[in-house]
């Protein structure tokens, strides 16, 4: 038997489209990069094109495909090795082929007699009894037929929202939109393979309206030259979005253009021949808060905002059309009368909603209910104000303004603005508190509660808006933990984890001095007259921890570092960061790591020790060793001044500080037994141990750290 040598075969590139109707925008990029990397991996896989290769994802609204290069026609044949059966199972008597190993060759392509002698089987002992091995060569897959696998796999991953059902050809299809369409080519040769009721061929389209005839492909390397200049179709989304972002900013001018990237996502698949024009709309909208007119454009029209330079709202916008118009100003113009309606309403709202004060809108919160096992909204405003006036201490504001803020912060959800645009929650009730008289501080607290709103956002402006913010999120981590709905897994529908990370930024980055078992207490005091909402202080505690675990590594600290500081402090985060930090220079010093390996040493000592062995405090007069006494005698100097820095929050002194007992401690442990026979001696050295143990670990548990060390 010998292996079909294709060592000679030159790999060419590979392209696959796939033409349908409009694809939906929102997932149209995830949609291109899972069809060509799944494709891509498929070929990998079946030895076909290097692993190393890459390939080039398109994905327009009407196409999803991908280009791969040095693709081989046929895999190369590869040496198969196979464990076969037993030899006694394998032969008869007379060294005769049974049954059951003709069988289990011929699933391997091979029949004794024809493409194998007997002669070619090996024996081998697998270490319980001697087994029958074929060398033999698995025969590479051709390109029609891995391709075909590959593709059935890529159409039945892709991540698709919504399947629709339709007939292609007198077949029932389901996918996401119909497919019109199938180009496979390699080289210039057209390959053999079926999808969704397709047959594959060269036959792709071009732009809907400035191509609407069928185009021939010539070849894998020239489709994408001829879609742009025969179709008039940018395939290529990354390459397309870069187009209109330079034209964006082309149209701009010395103006900034909004472009959020959602909105660049959307638009790009959106259109296939993208082409920015520029519109207007009255002065007089601009008096209606900006963030309400950049959102009406933005989710409505998906047209893109523009603003000076201060970040002030100009009365032009730009849109992205998706044609090249022979009068591009008649588009511009039906694109103004329909920003001109929408922007009506807007303001109609805005001026709607000020004719009512956000404090008279609290009655019909009372009626939209939380959640079924808590209450309404009304109900849970009241506890905001009072978790807000309790927290108010710590953050140094008034506890009246930390309620009136919280009594309010809600109210907006009331509002036609909001409810027309929930994402101007908060930012609508600053506008109208605003026009009412309130305080600044209380405006900005009404907005600033929500925030942190995601990973990486602001946090509340001011101590007011932290107030309100620690506040809503305590209440909602509380009270739905306490009804038994706990994150797990990738499930977190009421975002408690958001919460908890936003409780522990601002508890950490402000810093406020506030414990985290005082903030569970006081949220679950709120929900004393619910008694649906059970107290789970412990469980909520850990809760945070562990996100605050994932936080302090976010900020580049060790695990071993973070343990130790939780292991000391986990109650005070503002002390959390400080603390790391000065454990970090201190693993740096020389005498780090004989000071962690020693307190480990100790802690292991009193784990050990037994109640008898206990006692209160040190004996001076049961000291009998000169060792014992000189650590007694550095400890009455080191501990309290150890103490008293980590103390007042000199945690990098007060570890410094421990570099006096690093001699006496190795003495100790070289010249004297702890362990004596004599039990009141033992008691002695384990509470002289234990008073060294709590000197060294005024900052960090540094037991923790000695595997760094």
């Amino acid at each position: 038997m010998t292996a079909q040598n294709n060592t000679l075969s030159v790999g060419q590139t590979l392209l696959v489209e796939l033409v349908t109707e409009e694809l939906p925008p929102k997932a149209l990029k995830a949609l291109g990069e899972s069809f060509s990397q799944s494709i891509l991996k498929s070929l990998q896989a079946a030895g076909l094109c290097e692993a190393q290769a890459a390939a080039a994802a398109f994905a327009s609204p009407r196409r999803l495909a991908v280009r791969i290069a040095g693709v081989l026609a046929k895999a190369n044949d590869q040496p198969l090795r196979v464990k076969l059966l037993p030899v006694a199972i394998g032969l008869d008597t007379k060294g005769e082929p049974t049954a059951p190993l003709i069988k289990k060759l011929a699933s391997l392509g091979l029949v004794v007699g024809e493409n194998l002698v007997l002669t070619d089987l090996q024996r081998e002992n697998d270490g319980k009894q001697e087994v029958l091995v074929v060398q033999t060569t698995k025969a590479g897959l051709a390109l029609p037929e891995a391709l075909q696998q590959a593709l059935d796999e890529a159409l039945a991953g892709l991540p698709i929202p919504k399947v629709m059902r339709y007939a292609m050809n007198g077949q029932e299809v389901k996918f996401v939109r119909p497919a019109h369409f199938l180009v496979a080519l390699h080289g210039t040769e057209a390959l053999n393979v079926q999808a969704l009721g397709l047959q594959s061929g060269r036959t792709s389209l071009g732009h809907r309206f400035h191509c609407p005839e069928p185009l021939t492909i010539e070849s894998a390397e020239s489709w994408q030259s001829q879609l742009q200049t025969q179709g008039h179709v940018f395939a290529n989304f990354a390459e397309r979005q870069a187009l209109i972002v330079e034209a964006l900013q082309k149209a701009g001018g010395t103006d900034q253009v909004v472009m959020p990237q959602a909105l660049l996502d959307e638009v790009t698949s959106l259109v296939e021949c993208p082409v920015v024009l520029e519109g207007h709309f009255e002065e007089d909208f601009l008096q209606v808060p900006q963030e309400c007119l950049i959102l009406t454009m933005q989710q409505n029209q998906k047209y893109f905002a523009v603003t000076d330079a201060e970040g002030r709202l100009r009365n032009r916008f730009l849109l992205v059309a998706n044609l090249v118009s022979q009068d591009p100003q008649k588009v511009v113009q039906g694109n103004e009368r329909v920003i001109r309606a929408r922007l009506s309403d807007a303001k109609f709202f805005y001026d709607q909603d000020r004719l009512k004060p956000l404090a008279d809108r609290l009655t019909s919160l009372d009626a939209v209910i939380y959640h079924n096992k808590i209450g309404s909204q009304g109900q849970r405003i009241q506890r905001l104000e009072q978790l807000a006036s309790s927290f108010a201490t710590a953050l140094h504001v008034n506890s009246e303004d930390a309620a009136r803020a919280a009594r309010l912060a809600k109210a907006d959800l009331a509002t036609d603005m909001v409810g027309e645009f929930p994402e101007l929650q908060g930012v609508m009730g600053q506008y109208y508190a605003l026009h009412e008289g309130e305080s600044k501080e209380v405006a900005a607290a009404i907005e600033g509660h929500y925030h942190p709103r995601f990973a990486g956002d602001s946090l509340a402006s001011n101590g007011l808006g932290l107030a309100v913010a620690l506040a809503d999120k305590t209440e909602l981590l509380v009270g739905i933990w306490g009804i038994g709905l706990i994150p797990s897994g990738e499930k977190d529908p009421f975002g408690l984890r958001r919460a908890a990370l936003g409780i522990l930024r601002m508890l950490i980055e402000t810093p406020v001095e506030l414990s985290l078992s005082e903030l569970v207490t006081q949220g679950q005091k709120s929900f004393e007259k619910v008694v649906a909402v059970k107290p789970e202080t412990e469980a909520v505690l850990n809760f945070l921890l562990d996100r605050a675990r994932g936080y302090l590594k976010d900020q580049g600290y060790p695990a071993e570092a973070i343990e130790a500081v939780l292991a000391e402090c986990p109650d005070k985060p503002w002390q959390w960061l400080p603390r790391l930090q000065a454990v970090h220079a201190f693993l740096s010093s020389t005498h780090a790591a004989a000071l962690c390996a020693a307190n480990k040493r100790i802690g292991n000592i009193l784990k050990k020790a037994s109640a008898d062995d206990v006692i209160s405090s040190v004996k001076s007069e049961l000291l009998v060793e000169a060792n014992e006494k000189a650590l007694a005698q550095a400890l009455a100097q080191t501990a309290p001044q150890a103490e008293a820095l980590a103390a007042a929050g000199k945690y990098q002194e007060s570890l410094e500080s421990l570099a006096l007992l690093k001699a006496p401690v190795d003495a100790f442990f070289e010249a004297v037994m702890v362990n004596a026979d004599d039990l009141v001696l033992r008691a002695n050295r384990i509470a002289l141990l234990g008073q060294t143990h709590r000197a060294m670990n005024q900052v960090a548990d540094l037991a923790r750290l000695a595997v760094n060390t």
